[in-house]
């Protein structure tokens, strides 16, 4: 490894060449004359290295620089050395501004990098689909130009951060803005899209309202009863009445806190096991009675069923599915119409739909039917008990075995409720052949 340039190695450069001038001189004569061709013998050997650093420098460029001789050697090769490190070290800067934009991609955020000024230097995908920014036809754009919202602009103008700013955009997303210096004069802005936060908020604000409604009025019933009771207990029909209501209420009161009780927990439950073999055909039979039970005879009702149709899955939740999607047939469709009941097998799967000719549903109400206490006429909902919670259970039901309920209506036509269930679901024929025969046996 050779030693750096010193005043040492100078030095004996320069004797080594005037030691032939000085003895030339000694023997012929002319003694300054041969030093001064001597030293400059020695100027142009390193004027002619300049002219080889300056070339390689400005125009050639190359990774390897000139071959040196002398002390000119160790300046080439220090520079090369310096050079490697150099290039070493942006190659790891490269590799550090890769990771850490690999990082900020996957980063569940948008990440805008700017200055104090709000010029863009960088973002992320995210920015690009929740701002609307552009990359990289914005760098060098100031933020304010592309994001015109007062408060925003009041925000990062005052450079107040201590609290992050929420911002409903044009495109009806709600916004959570953060900002915090990472460098000098440059700030990063993390930008969250807390939509569905808001929509969870606004849904459990409905959910507290509406189940605070429905509980309101059999309560008030109850306790006008009982205040009517306490100060003068009736006789005869009026308390007969009386106790019918109360028992009514109640009734709804415990039909309401049951289906709470059954979405939650169909709600909470993060998976069910989809092993317990589910005889579908015979739940069919019993809601079958219990339909035309509830019905009176004012439904034509109609059930077919694959008797073999079994599937794997949640007892007790395909029960609530199917049983609510029956009896709100049976209760939200005027007497005289015809319902059909089908549980069979097709090319899909294991297909199950309910399916009246009554009066229908608007088209605007189908894609809200499934949310909680959505009813589409609350006055006859009421009347026939209905709480709106029985299609958010099936919705919830069948979505963890896989499926997804549709729903389709046609005015004075045809009103279907239908969800398929994969393939995969559906128990094998030998297998029911096999329990059959066990059970005979």
């Amino acid at each position: 490894m050779l030693d750096r340039l010193s005043w040492k190695r100078l030095a004996l450069e320069l004797l080594l060449a005037c030691l032939p001038a000085l003895l030339l001189g000694m023997l012929v004569g002319y003694l300054p004359w041969f030093l001064l061709l001597a030293v400059l013998a020695v100027l142009g050997w390193h004027f002619w290295n300049l002219l080889l650093l300056s070339d390689w420098l400005w125009v050639d460029r190359s990774m390897t620089p000139p071959s040196g001789r002398g002390s000119w050697e160790p300046l080439f090769y220090g520079l090369y050395q310096m050079q490697l490190r150099n290039r070493r070290r942006r190659r790891e800067l490269s590799n550090l501004i890769k990771r850490f934009r690999s990082g900020a991609e996957s980063l569940p955020d948008a990440v805008v990098l700017m200055t104090e000024e709000g010029t863009i230097f960088w973002c992320n995908g995210l920015a690009q689909q929740h701002l609307s920014l552009r990359w990289p036809e914005d760098n060098g754009q100031n933020i304010l130009n592309l994001l015109r919202y007062p408060e925003f602009t009041q925000w990062l103008t005052r450079r107040d951060f201590a609290q992050p700013l929420t911002q409903v955009l044009n495109n009806d997303r709600h916004i959570e803005f953060r900002v915090m210096p990472y460098s000098e004069g440059q700030y990063l802005m993390v930008a969250r899209d807390i939509t569905e936060k808001h929509q969870l908020e606004g849904a459990r604000r409905n959910f507290f309202a509406n189940v605070s409604h429905e509980l309101r009025t059999p309560l008030t019933v109850l306790q006008g009863y009982l205040e009517m009771m306490q100060d003068d207990m009736p006789q005869g029909p009026i308390r007969e009445r009386a106790l019918n209501t109360m028992r009514e209420q109640t009734q709804r009161m415990d039909s309401l806190v049951k289906q709470l009780l059954t979405l939650s927990r169909i709600e909470a439950a993060p998976s069910i096991d989809l092993h317990e073999q589910v005889d579908v055909p015979m739940m069919l039979r019993v809601l079958q009675r219990e339909a035309e039970t509830l019905s009176n005879g004012r439904h034509d009702i109609h059930f077919h069923t694959d008797p073999h149709l079994k599937v794997l899955g949640d007892d007790e939740q395909m029960r609530s599915a199917i049983s609510n999607l029956v009896y709100n047939a049976v209760n939200h469709t005027p007497a005289g119409t015809r319902i059909d009941v089908c549980w069979l097998r097709n090319k899909e799967g294991a297909t199950f739909s309910v399916t009246d000719n009554g009066p229908g549903i608007a088209t605007e109400h189908l894609p809200r039917l499934t949310e909680r206490f959505y009813r589409v006429d609350k006055a006859r909902s009421r009347q026939t008990g209905g709480s709106g919670l029985g299609l958010a259970i099936v919705k919830h039901a069948v979505s963890h075995h896989g499926s997804r309920l549709e729903i389709t209506s046609e005015p004075n036509k045809a009103t279907r409720f239908t969800f398929t269930l994969p393939p995969r679901l559906i128990v094998a024929l030998t297998a029911v052949k096999m329990a059959v025969g066990d059970s005979n046996g």
